[in-house]
């Protein structure tokens, strides 16, 4: 049996890919017979999931720095959305903020003696490592092994407008040289880490428990329905050649849109007579169960390489050709392919085994 700790901002119920990876890696730990501690900000629907589950849950504490809130119009709001970019880019703020509380968590962890085998820290924000590494020493540390958990790239992502201040790749590198391993979901991001990191960097995917999952009897729908749900951003993953060839499509259609992004397709929603509707983010098992009611689901490709939504994760529990649109190079002609059934185009998803959360958890302890 490893004494585990886990850091991670994200946990359930929070409904976002970051939670879901810390929350499924923590239950499977527990359940493989492992003693795991969440370090996570507590809520009050975590004391019956710690009996559920037989693991424990420390407080944190609520991050108190809020964005800045983008309200009003005109002049006042263009220097409100200038204020709140300048603030990310600059100084990571609000994430900063984590950077201190788990620093302080984790030095009254070693003045009280605490130990563990393994220590995981989960990211996005990545001020969840630095705050690890600002406690990490090459003796007397608080864990046998630590392990940075990466969701998507900081210094190397590609699918923001506007990436960190450059002086943040001294802190990356700062982290980067105490950490004895990092994880990332997918093979091709490797190069969004500095060369000197390589050999530190383990793939392990996305993971969840299959078995959890209750999927709707699926019966073939007479018009075509399908669904896309997750974050959208203009100019990177953005639909607007999509939607464009959708609204002018002659014929019967029925798509759903589980996103927050309302403002980028609200007016192909209006246009569409009725075919295309946004709706509200739900939990992701009650998602699932709906979104198995549909004939195929659609992905929107990331800029590059580097970065893959988890999404397409659950596309493979529910078992749903997926359609995977080029936001950069759209092409017509899988589009219709879709629509009339035909699904030979469909995104090819290799080793589907290796997202079940059995098969990460393992992954996992082999590094400790």
């Amino acid at each position: 049996m490893k004494k585990i700790l886990i850091v991670s901002r994200s946990f359930y119920p929070m409904n976002s890919p970051r939670s879901f990876r810390t929350t499924e890696l923590a239950k499977e730990l527990s359940r493989q017979g492992h003693a795991v501690t969440v370090l996570t900000p507590k809520r009050p629907e975590h004391t019956v999931f710690e009996q559920e589950h037989n693991l424990t849950i420390q407080d944190l504490g609520q991050p108190k720095r809020k964005d800045v809130n983008l309200t009003g119009k005109g002049i006042a709001l263009i220097f409100k959305r200038g204020l709140r970019r300048g603030l990310q880019v600059l100084f990571e703020y609000p994430s900063i903020e984590l950077y201190f509380m788990i620093k302080s968590a984790l030095q009254k962890k070693k003045r009280n003696k605490e130990h563990y085998d393994l220590l995981i820290s989960i990211a996005v924000p990545y001020p969840i490592h630095w705050g690890v590494a600002a406690v990490w020493r090459k003796k007397n540390n608080l864990a046998k092994t630590w392990i940075a958990d990466c969701g998507d790239p900081f210094m190397g992502q590609e699918n923001d407008t506007f990436k960190p201040a450059f002086y943040f790749k001294y802190v990356e590198k700062w982290f980067c040289r105490k950490v004895d391993y990092l994880t990332i979901p997918i093979a091709t991001a490797i190069n969004a880490y500095y060369p000197e990191f390589h050999d530190k960097i383990k793939v392990i995917p996305q993971g969840f428990n299959f078995d959890e999952v209750k999927l709707a009897h699926y019966v073939k729908n007479e018009i075509p329905h399908f669904a896309y749900a997750g974050g959208l951003i203009q100019g990177r993953r953005d639909p607007k050649d999509f939607l464009e060839f959708l609204v002018n499509y002659p014929h019967p259609y029925k798509f759903d849109i589980y996103t927050q992004q309302r403002s980028l397709v609200q007016a192909y929603a209006d246009r569409s007579n009725g075919r295309i509707e946004i709706k509200e983010y739900m939990p992701r098992k009650e998602l699932l169960f709906e979104l198995s009611k549909l004939d195929f689901m659609v992905n929107f490709e990331n800029a590059g390489e580097k970065q893959i939504p988890s999404k397409i994760i659950d596309y493979v529990i529910i078992k749903k050709p997926v359609l995977s649109v080029n936001s950069f190079d759209f092409e017509q002609k899988p589009v219709e392919e879709f629509l009339t059934g035909d699904y030979s185009s469909a995104l090819k998803i290799e080793n589907p085994d290796q997202y079940k959360i059995e098969n990460v958890a393992k992954a996992f302890l082999k590094l400790c």
